[in-house]
């Protein structure tokens, strides 16, 4: 198994990318703590772990509130001895962001995303790096779309957000790379098994005046395999990038998008 032996916190687990995530680094062999604002979504996830022979704890962690984060990953360094992996799946409503005109868009709105974003993988990334010092070791994972690199209309904040964050891994790798600490992002397509992906594809066709298949078509034909990401796909590259076979990796994107970027 990749990650046997190893500890990983997944922030946002309840949602479709983190529960996804957390299910496939349990199936790999890692002990993962769950955490979310909403307990009932992360039970959920934490119950087919426990189904599948997994193991897994769960916890009420705000990733936006310092004292939260901090409380719970000490609490957890303690019990489990080490932080080997943190990943933060957190997300925002797009209702109000996306699939309106930058020049419509009010600083608020266009804000949210960029100050949300930021500050919760800051403050998750900060918490794990200080525990993953004194190990010299861990992995410190983050998941970007495609508009992070992409032109891409009507996205308002998000991309830049997105953008921010891919930065940020850069620099936690330059900081931290000599002291045994990978930091990876992972880039895909917008992935259709998600609620948040329906959302997206409704406002994007309302706002062009197409239906949602004809605009999920119009994105997926921008790409060489003329089909979006899927959550396992994703998933399953998550637990590679977190595992000891990754270990030349840092400082770089994994590019998942199937050829819409070609780097």
């Amino acid at each position: 198994m990749l990650l046997e032996h190893k500890n990983a916190i997944i922030y946002g687990a309840g949602g479709a990318v983190g529960g996804a995530i957390a299910r496939v680094f349990a199936r790999e062999g890692a002990k993962v703590f769950l955490t979310g604002r909403h307990l009932e979504t992360v039970d959920i996830v934490a119950n087919d772990i426990y189904q599948g022979g997994g193991v897994a704890e769960t916890a009420q962690v705000d990733a936006l509130d310092e004292e939260s984060v901090e409380k719970h990953i000490g609490e957890v360094a303690n019990k489990a001895g080490t932080i080997d992996i943190s990943f933060n799946a957190i997300g925002i409503h797009q209702q109000g962001i996306q699939g309106i005109a930058l020049a419509q868009l009010s600083l608020d709105s266009f804000a949210l995303p960029i100050m949300t974003y930021t500050r919760a993988q800051f403050l998750t990334a900060r918490a794990a790096a200080r525990r993953m010092v004194a190990k010299r070791s861990g992995v410190i994972l983050m998941h970007t779309p495609e508009p992070a690199r992409l032109g891409t209309p009507l996205v308002g904040g998000m991309a830049p957000a997105w953008a921010a964050m891919e930065a940020f891994s850069r620099c936690l790798s330059a900081e931290l790379g000599s002291q045994g600490i990978r930091a990876i992002c992972l880039r895909s397509t917008g992935i259709p098994e998600t609620a948040a992906f329906n959302v997206v594809l409704g406002l994007h066709a309302k706002a062009m005046g197409i239906t949602q298949q004809q605009f999920q078509s119009l994105v997926e034909s921008m790409s060489h395999r003329r089909r979006s990401t899927t959550l396992l796909e994703l998933a399953n590259v998550a637990a590679f990038m977190a595992s000891d076979q990754a270990r030349a990796m840092t400082g770089t994107v994994a590019n998942l998008t199937g050829g819409i970027i070609v780097d």
